[in-house]
């Protein structure tokens, strides 16, 4: 689940963490009212939009009068942030947070993430903050640091200090002190939230010594929310799209993709395979969805429907390998969901494993027009075929 930046820093101010004074606000007059509780000119006017390279859309704008602010609030509010995140759609913001200026001194890159290859925790930290850190390791590697946290110790204040004192050139040593227990409450608040990824970019040192997350991006990982009720309420739900947030209300695993053939797999494995299939018959996949082992027939006849509602579909492939989820199971659901919306596009059915014959039956004897694809290959060439 990941979180507005407003909501990361609030989160990361109870945890210690230093963060510029800030307020949201919904229209432009909101934002004159914000800009009024807090110190400036400057101020900072953010989109609030789970997208990167918002500074780059025009989503993040210093100004240096309540004029400025009142036309940066409104036109970022007004027209959809386009990003290289977002695509060229882009995404309506609905908010954007007003900051004070902050008077830097240097910027750093510092995230905490799960390295699943080697089953630990790893924070990551550069003297190059303030910019893509996939740049900066494509053009100076040496200058991004890794230090791999051992769950059963736990953060270690040497780990602090080995990055700290990596900085060339190396800081006051106040400024120091407060980099590495800075550093500390990042990994705790990481730890403490369940978090799949914590990145702070930047995270700035002030003229003054001290130590402030500039940005910060949270993503919680969504295994751990029955024990984070009140960071579950923080979830946004206009920042996903419409078919993907009705999927996740019948507990399907639907990602909404850019192409044009809508595909219904029971088994990430084989949700893979099969997008994989599309592409190498010359289509593009318009969405990732696994029914799962265990779906019933409404939960299929679900999956159908969202399938068919978004527009870009232009043909259907279904891929079932029956285990758990029998293929007469299937079938009905596929059926019921056509006696629900009109198809108007090619449908195509490749089954095999439990039941396969009687999912067969149930198909063939219905109204329903579709194409049987026999295996993976077949299944290819249907799909190239058409539209």
């Amino acid at each position: 689940m990941k979180l507005h930046e407003y909501q990361s820093k609030n989160l990361l101010k109870k945890h210690g963490v230093k963060v510029p004074e800030g307020r949201v606000a919904a229209s432009a007059g909101d934002a004159l009212d914000a800009a009024g509780e807090l110190k400036g000119p400057p101020w900072v006017v953010k989109a609030q939009v789970h997208a990167g390279g918002r500074g780059k859309g025009g989503g993040v704008r210093v100004v240096q009068d309540l004029g400025q602010l009142e036309t940066a609030a409104r036109e970022i509010l007004e027209r959809p942030l386009v990003t290289p995140q977002t695509g060229p759609e882009g995404k309506t913001v609905r908010r954007v947070l007003v900051e004070e200026g902050v008077d830097i001194d240097r910027e750093f890159y510092c995230a905490v993430l799960v390295d699943r290859a080697a089953g630990q925790p790893v924070m990551i930290f550069s003297q190059e903050g303030g910019m893509e850190i996939e740049e900066v390791a494509a053009r100076s590697p040496e200058k991004v640091l890794r230090r791999a946290v051992e769950p059963e110790i736990g953060w270690m204040p040497f780990t602090g200090r080995s990055l700290a004192y990596s900085l060339d050139p190396l800081p006051s040593p106040e400024a120091v002190k407060n980099l590495i227990a800075t550093l500390g409450r990042l990994y705790g608040a990481f730890e403490k939230l369940d978090c799949s990824l914590l990145e702070i970019n930047p995270l700035v040192l002030t003229k003054t010594g001290e130590v402030l997350a500039l940005d910060a991006k949270l993503t919680i990982d969504d295994n751990a929310l029955f024990r984070h009720k009140d960071l579950a309420a923080l979830d946004d739900p206009d920042e996903k799209d419409p078919l993907e947030r009705k999927a996740a209300e019948y507990n399907l695993n639907y990602i909404r993709l850019n192409g044009n053939i809508g595909a219904m797999v029971n088994g990430a494995g084989l949700a893979m395979a099969t997008m994989d299939v599309i592409k190498m018959a010359g289509a593009e996949p318009a969405n990732f969805l696994d029914v799962g082992g265990g779906a019933s027939e409404e939960m299929i006849t679900r999956g159908f429907e969202i399938i068919l509602e978004d527009e870009k579909v232009e043909a259907i492939l279904i891929n079932i390998f029956g285990g758990i989820l029998r293929c007469d199971v299937l079938a009905r659901g596929v059926l019921a969901a056509a006696q629900k919306t009109s198809i108007q596009v090619p449908l195509i059915v490749r089954l095999e494993g439990t039941n396969v014959e009687e999912g067969r039956r149930i198909l063939e004897e219905s109204d329903l027009k579709f194409l049987v694809a026999k295996d993976i290959s077949e299944a290819a060439r249907l799909v190239s075929s058409h539209p």
